[in-house]
């Protein structure tokens, strides 16, 4: 038996999942009638989600349907880090949304700072982009994970890889 066990926590989601949210995104604005003759783009780079719309509105409605699509597809609308809108060529409005593929330095901090004030028989350490949580009894890093899963109060979503 391990003399002590760990888990990492952090932030990560499903790329693929996201392409298919991102898709029927697409698709849903395409059918729309509200949407029809407004030149509505969205587009999926690598970092980040474009909106170009004519008006907030329609920024908005974009953006409502793209939370819903990313929470049926089981995404976390935390992935994204949503920018003010600014003017775009033709008197459009773009609007970016930055993908949160890693946690920072500060999100970590408060993860650990969490650990350390909820769980005094846990220690939780930061390892570049993940918190690294360790206990001799696997019950109190159970009470971890389910104490994270609750947990509302991050600006990043969570997840849990390499349990040992």
């Amino acid at each position: 038996m391990a003399s002590e066990f760990s888990f990492d926590i952090v932030t990560d989601f499903d790329q693929q999942e996201l392409t298919n949210a991102f898709d029927q995104v697409k698709r849903e604005i395409g059918n729309r009638y509200d949407f029809r003759g407004t030149n509505t783009e969205v587009t999926l780079n690598e970092n980040d989600i474009t909106v170009i719309a004519p008006d907030n509105m329609k920024l908005k409605a974009v953006q409502d349907v793209l939370f819903q699509k990313l929470v049926n597809r089981k995404l976390s609308p935390k992935i994204l880090d949503i920018q003010e809108p600014e003017p775009a060529a033709g008197g459009m409005l773009r609007q970016v949304m930055k993908l949160i593929k890693v946690m920072s330095q500060e999100n970590a901090k408060e993860v650990s700072k969490l650990i350390k004030e909820n769980f005094p028989k846990v220690k939780g350490s930061i390892q570049g982009d993940a918190v690294r949580v360790s206990s001799k009894d696997k019950d109190n890093l159970q009470a971890v994970i389910s104490f994270f899963q609750k947990y509302e109060g991050l600006k990043v979503p969570v997840s849990f890889t390499n349990y040992r």
